[in-house]
């Protein structure tokens, strides 16, 4: 983490000089469109003027501070649309349809969001574009996907999550079914989109040929549900929310010490055996009901609760160093702002600042790209677009563009 704005890097990123059409809004398709303009493409949001543009800008406090006091810059929306100019285009007016035609008629890809078929009447689904620029990739993405008995209802971040499952096992063993802290089945969605995007880009490069990519919240979903899944589908028996435990290792779990918190995640029979001796625990360590971790599964609550006690009348430092020297996995619970500042954060760019001049205090702090590329690194070349800037750059950024500039009311 820096006071300092983060400079921009002359290296040209890996997408340099891909045109992306962002049709999308809220979190999904924005996290997939930052992500490849992290990678250097040039990404063209288009947002509506009827409405002041992505709904997230008004998903606030917080905002970010600006010189008229009529911040469009919600924390929410900065979080997915940095590296992004923002031209405003009315979809359902002539002027704004032919814009869009026109910008793409250039652009290699195009994501969008909108429920399906919802751009059909304006000439701008997938049908319509792909039959003109064969070349063309584009990324639907809506909440059921483009077929199935449930594709026109909506998608929102919370239903996916309770549609897809993962609610159903997150949570207290005895309280209710629990969402995730933050948009997660967005954020997933949104990189299952970058995937295929760069996949049909490769695909493309080799045969000249674009497609069409259909993608779902709910979908993508239920592919996270991982082991779980797969737990469910090999065994027949649904899987049970644990709170903080894991349904196929033990002990992994949260403890409570003499003064908070601590993390312990036992990955094998070997980590286990010396995680009862660095905490004077050899009985465990002997006991046949806990020699494997197959056992420990079908033994965990005697052992969660031997383990509890134990942890119970030690501080937090006494129990991870004693672990951290024998190289037993644990670690603490950080707040939002511990893990942040912490120097692990500060030595891997975990945020950044960037120069922002619509702002008053002139930069706004973000999350940091967590990739790290050794020959095309990722940049922050521009900052989360104030609603409408970037109309009159749209020539410079797309020479061969003839189709008039709407006004923007």
């Amino acid at each position: 983490m820096t006071d300092e704005p983060t400079a921009n890097k002359p290296t040209k990123g890996a997408l340099d000089g891909l045109i992306i059409l962002d049709l999308t809004r809220i979190l999904a398709g924005p996290t997939a469109t930052q992500m490849l303009g992290d990678l250097g493409a040039t990404v063209l949001k288009i947002e509506n003027p009827k409405t002041g543009g992505d709904d997230t800008r008004a998903w606030g406090p917080p905002y970010a501070e600006t010189p008229d006091q009529n911040s469009d810059l919600s924390a929410y929306y900065m979080a997915a649309n940095r590296n992004k100019y923002s031209i405003p285009a009315d979809l359902s007016s002539p002027e704004g349809q032919a814009l869009v035609t026109a910008i793409a008629a250039q652009a290699d890809v195009v994501v969008e969001n909108y429920k399906p078929d919802g751009l059909r009447k304006y000439g701008l689904d997938h049908t319509t574009l792909c039959a003109k620029h064969p070349e063309l990739v584009y990324c639907s993405i809506s909440g059921f996907g483009q077929t199935g008995p449930n594709r026109d209802q909506p998608g929102y971040d919370l239903m996916a999550q309770g549609y897809g499952g993962i609610m159903s096992l997150t949570g207290d063993a005895d309280g209710p079914p629990m969402k995730v802290g933050v948009g997660i089945a967005d954020v997933m969605c949104g990189m299952y989109a970058t995937i295929g995007v760069l996949a049909a880009l490769r695909h493309r490069d080799q045969t000249g040929e674009g497609q069409h990519i259909d993608l779902a919240l709910v979908d993508t979903q239920m592919a996270w549900l991982i082991n779980e899944g797969t737990n469910f589908l090999t065994s027949g028996s649904p899987p049970q929310r644990r709170g903080n435990a894991h349904p196929n290792i033990v002990p992994y779990d949260v403890f409570g010490a003499k003064d908070g918190h601590v993390i312990i995640a036992v990955g094998n029979d070997a980590q286990f055996q010396r995680f009862c001796v660095a905490l004077d625990r050899a009985d465990l360590g002997g006991d046949a009901r806990f020699a494997t971790n197959s056992s420990r599964i079908t033994h965990r609550q005697a052992l969660t609760a031997e383990i509890a006690k134990t942890l119970i009348l030690r501080p937090m430092q006494d129990i991870l160093s004693r672990l951290q020297q024998v190289k037993v996995p644990c670690g603490p619970i950080h707040s939002v702002a511990d893990a942040l500042a912490s120097d692990q954060a500060q030595a891997r760019d975990a945020t950044v600042r960037v120069p922002h001049n619509g702002t008053t205090t002139k930069s706004v702090q973000l999350l940091g790209n967590p990739l790290k590329f050794s020959k095309t690194p990722v940049t922050y070349r521009r900052p989360p677009p104030r609603f409408g800037q970037d109309l009159d750059a749209l020539p410079d950024l797309l020479p061969g563009l003839t189709q008039a500039k709407p006004k923007c009311d």
